[in-house]
C-alpha cells in the first residue's frame, strides 16, 4: 500500500492548488522554521515528519512526502546546487546507493534524499517537476514505503551534514481522527499489516491522522493565582493528530495546535507529554490481539487506504483476521532509533 496507492489528491500534472492559486515555493515560517505550503503537500498523499529514527526528524527537522507514484515529484523550485551518492548500509531489500540532491530554494538550500537524480547542478526545477525515481537504500527499515525526504539549512550552514536542518511546519490543518484499536487486516507484507481501521473522513478532500486525546496535568490546571482554571475550558481533553513511530521510535509529535503541554493518551492509555509539538514516549508496549508487536506507523494521510499500519515482523497475521490494538505498560519498551 505505501508508495503506489491512488487517491483524489494533489496529482503531479496539476498546475495550481483547489482555489486556482500557483503553488509558492517553500517559505521561511519564522527565523527558525521553514514552511511546506498546502499547495505543495498536495501533490502527495500523505506526510510525516516524526516517523523516523534518524537525526534529522528530531524535533521535526524534516518531512517525509508520500507520492501517488513511484516518481520522486520535487517540493521546491529553483536551481540544482548539486547531486551526490553516497553508499547506504547493506540490506537484502534496499538499493546499495543513496542519493542526496541540493536545490537552491531561495532563502534555504533543500535537501532532498531518497531520489536517484535524473537532474544534475544546474537544472532548473519546479514544484511538481519529475526530479528521479524513488529509491529503497539501506537506511530504511523494511515496512517503510518510498518517501521524498525533504530538509532545509540555512545558506551559511553545511548542507552535507546528517545534522543542523531547520524544523519543517507543514501548512495544512489535519484533523484528528479517533480510533478504538479495532480493524480488520486488508493488506500483509513480511514485516507489517494493515487494517481498514481508522477510516479517513472525506479522502481526497483534506488531511487527517490518528487522534490521541491532550488532557491537562492536575499542575497545569491552575492559574498563576492558584485558581482551578477549568471554568475557562482550558482542561478540557482535546483531540489531536499524532504523528511517528508508536513506540518503536524514542519520539513522535503532533500535527495540530493546543497540546503543548498536556499530556496524551492513545487508545486509553498515557503515551507522553506534548512539549511544543514534540512528544517523548513514555515506557510501553504496544499489543495486538494480545501478542507484542513492534509497533504503529503513524502519518497524515489524505488518501482512502489510511488503515492502522502495525509493524509487526515478529508477528504474522492473515487478510480478514480481525485485530485488537492495546498498549500496556512495559519496563523493557522495543525502541529502534
Amino acid at each position: 500500500m505505501d508508495g503506489d496507492a491512488e487517491s483524489g489528491r494533489g496529482r503531479a500534472e496539476r498546475k495550481s492548488g483547489r482555489d486556482g492559486r500557483p503553488r509558492p515555493p517553500a517559505r521561511p515560517a519564522d527565523a527558525e522554521s521553514v514552511t511546506v505550503p498546502a499547495d505543495v503537500l498536495d501533490l502527495y498523499r500523505r506526510f510525516s515528519l516524526y516517523n523516523s529514527p534518524y537525526p534529522a526528524h528530531d524535533d521535526a527537522c524534516a518531512i517525509d512526502l508520500y507520492p501517488e507514484s513511484n516518481d520522486g515529484l520535487s517540493p521546491v523550485s529553483g536551481e540544482v546546487l548539486e547531486t551526490r551518492t553516497v553508499r547506504a548500509p547493506p540490506k537484502p531489500y534496499a538499493h546499495e546507493e543513496e542519493y542526496l540532491i541540493l536545490v537552491d530554494a531561495g532563502e534555504y538550500v533543500a535537501r532532498i534524499l531518497h531520489v536517484e537524480p535524473e537532474v544534475e547542478a544546474g537544472d532548473s526545477v519546479a514544484v511538481g517537476d519529475r526530479l528521479g525515481p524513488m529509491i529503497r537504500s539501506g537506511f530504511f527499515a523494511p515496512w517503510v514505503g518510498n518517501h521524498v525526504h525533504l530538509g532545509f539549512r540555512r545558506r551559511d550552514q553545511n548542507p552535507h551534514r546528517a545534522t543542523g536542518s531547520l524544523p519543517v511546519v507543514a501548512d495544512a490543518p489535519v484533523e484528528p481522527v479517533r480510533w478504538d484499536g479495532v480493524g480488520t487486516v486488508v493488506e500483509t507484507g513480511e514485516t507489517y499489516a494493515i487494517l481498514d481501521e481508522p477510516t479517513h473522513p472525506a479522502p481526497g478532500d483534506r488531511w487527517a491522522a490518528v487522534a490521541a486525546v491532550a488532557e491537562r496535568s492536575s499542575a497545569a490546571r491552575r492559574t498563576p493565582s492558584g485558581d482551578d482554571a477549568e471554568a475557562e475550558g482550558s482542561a478540557d481533553p482535546l483531540a489531536v493528530a499524532l504523528d511517528g513511530g508508536l513506540a518503536h521510535y524514542a519520539a513522535g509529535g503532533v500535527l495540530s495546535d493546543g497540546a503543548d503541554g498536556r499530556t496524551l493518551s492513545f487508545l486509553g492509555y498515557p503515551v507522553g507529554t506534548a512539549e511544543g509539538r514534540n512528544v517523548a514516549w513514555d515506557a510501553f508496549d504496544v499489543v495486538a490481539n494480545g501478542d507484542r508487536i513492534t509497533g504503529i506507523s503513524l502519518f497524515a494521510g489524505s488518501s482512502a487506504d489510511f488503515g492502522a499500519k502495525l509493524v509487526c515482523p515478529d508477528r504474522a497475521f492473515e487478510v480478514g483476521e480481525r485485530v485488537t490494538v492495546e498498549l500496556r505498560s512495559s519496563e523493557d519498551p522495543i525502541r529502534l532509533g
